[in-house]
């Protein structure tokens, strides 16, 4: 306690009064006004045979809610995300509505660089078109990830993908050397702005624990959405591991709004491995202190006790906002667990 707080706290203590402990920042994380807004709208997605992850939406011109989201056969367990993954697309009239699955979208093409896995969607619309950014990998290894790209004239396809990623990995030594990955992409002064994890190959191979490596996040920019783009000079632009304890995020989905760049994210030891986190920048490079976007499952749904087969059971993942008119209005997380004990999306609906 701060010598002014413990003086204030023993004069009312001797006059007969108790003042209850006071929230200070050191003692537990700031709740932004995103968190005290979420309702919980249910799990979505739920499909038999299939973990579902990845649950990216947006709104068409026909007025139904599109998403676009990672799935692979259940057989391959959690695992299967990095080897094995497909990218499918599924509609509804609302965000709270059964959706119905169109289809598969994107799968591995064999010999080509995303030959093993697509996965990480992001979808988006520029000038008329869809761009649906993903992650892809060669050898069914973290080594191979890159951010590629598939445009369509129409959220119902045909996707024609570009024939290289759109983003490689730094040189060797470097920060982003290992990958490039979770694509979150966002038009600002007529430049599209392309925020991307990475790591350190170092670091990953000679860690030891349950989360090896660090990762860190990066900016590219370019003049148009599909490239080239180009690094910004003073990545990361996150990086967290000055905290210790090998404090990390993933996942994050860029929005920007009332001037400023606003960015949710997973936390991975910044307060712990179980919450969602928030930051926001007026540059879009030099970003605040997080505060907590949203908790683990148990502060909003009751569930059963938790599978041996499912390590991440508990907590959301994935955060992915729907846009309406420029302002979140629901968000979509993964979750393991749900009817078949395996993955599915997770919907929350923002109230105004």
């Amino acid at each position: 306690m701060k010598r002014r707080a413990f003086i204030q706290q023993s004069s009312l203590m001797g006059m007969g009064f108790f003042m209850l402990p006071q929230p200070f920042p050191d003692w537990a994380p700031p709740v932004s006004d995103f968190a005290k807004k979420l309702k919980p709208v249910g799990r979505a997605l739920e499909l038999e045979g299939y973990y579902v992850w990845c649950n990216t939406p947006i709104k068409g011109p026909d007025g139904k809610i599109h998403v676009f989201f990672s799935r692979w056969d259940a057989k391959k367990k959690m695992s299967g995300w990095i080897n094995g993954c497909e990218i499918a697309h599924a509609v509804a009239d609302r965000p709270e509505s059964k959706f119905t699955v169109t289809g598969t979208i994107l799968q591995p093409r064999r010999g080509n660089w995303d030959a093993t896995t697509c996965h990480n969607p992001f979808i988006t619309s520029f000038n008329g078109k869809y761009y649906l950014y993903y992650m892809g990998n060669s050898n069914g290894k973290t080594n191979t990830k890159r951010v590629g790209l598939a445009i369509a004239d129409s959220l119902y396809g045909p996707w024609q993908r570009m024939d290289s990623p759109i983003l490689q990995p730094g040189e060797a030594g470097s920060w982003d050397d290992h990958c490039t990955t979770n694509p979150s992409v966002i038009r600002h002064n007529q430049q599209y702005l392309l925020y991307y994890k990475s790591w350190n190959t170092k670091d990953y191979e000679s860690a030891s624990g349950p989360v090896r490596g660090n990762r860190k996040y990066g900016l590219a920019i370019a003049d148009q959405p599909e490239g080239p783009f180009k690094k910004y000079t003073g990545n990361p632009v996150i990086d967290f591991s000055s905290r210790g304890n090998n404090a990390q995020l993933e996942d994050a989905f860029v929005w920007y709004e009332k001037k400023r760049f606003h960015m949710l994210a997973r936390d991975m030891g910044y307060y712990n491995h179980q919450y969602g986190i928030i930051m926001n920048t007026r540059d879009g490079k030099k970003w605040g202190k997080p505060e907590i976007a949203f908790y683990e499952a148990d502060k909003y749904i009751n569930q059963p006790p938790p599978p041996s087969h499912l390590s991440r059971y508990g907590r959301f993942e994935r955060p992915q906002l729907l846009l309406e008119n420029g302002k979140p209005t629901y968000l979509f997380t993964a979750s393991q667990g749900g009817q078949f004990m395996t993955a599915s999306s997770f919907i929350f609906k923002i109230d105004s």
